[in-house]
């Protein structure tokens, strides 16, 4: 049952948030394989779907609705883009109706830090690319990996946190309360 339901919200915000100019997808199986996401996350978004609490898969799944809008610095909108704590707040707000800063080092200072070894789907990760703490921040959808607005010149997307790009200037995980209070403890 939480199998079903889980692709049914994917499919739905994968439709509900398609980007300016891009289609509406049938589905996020659709949506997943015209992005190429669908052999990099394999199965990782119905295992995802099992395990976190209805808040937490709600979260990512709307976040995945936006793969493929593009960047743009200040922007906070599917129609105008996005840069990466722009789309962090988006999610937060559309799927929890949970408004977090705007800036992602103010996002990093009102979230709860945790380990690295404690992420669940729906938390914050932050890295240093601009020579300073909390410059950079996506969210956190499982298996090492991460969706986030990246850079000018891109658009929304999954990374694997793994890449020694990203390993190197990983600065931290957060969790936002609303998500927390709602996902259950690890199994």
């Amino acid at each position: 049952m939480k199998r079903w339901m889980a692709y049914l919200l994917l499919s739905l915000s994968a439709s509900a948030f398609a980007a300016p100019g891009q289609p509406a997808y049938e589905s996020m199986d659709a949506l997943l394989a015209d992005k190429g996401l669908a052999q990099r996350l394999g199965n990782q978004l119905q295992r995802a779907g099992d395990a976190m609490g209805d808040t937490a898969s709600q979260l990512v799944m709307n976040a995945m609705g936006f793969l493929g809008v593009p960047y743009k610095y200040g922007g906070n909108s599917a129609e105008t883009g996005f840069d990466c704590s722009g789309f962090v707040r988006a999610v937060f707000e559309e799927s929890l109706g949970k408004v977090l800063p705007r800036r992602a080092d103010e996002q990093a200072a009102a979230t709860d830090p945790i380990e690295r070894s404690e992420l669940k789907p729906g938390d914050l990760v932050f890295f240093n690319t601009m020579r300073r703490a909390f410059s950079h921040v996506g969210i956190y959808v499982g298996d090492g990996k991460f969706i986030h607005s990246p850079r000018s010149g891109s658009t929304v997307r999954v990374e694997d946190m793994r890449k020694a790009y990203w390993e190197t200037r990983f600065n931290g995980a957060r969790r936002v309360q609303a998500v927390a209070d709602a996902t259950p403890a690890a199994r």
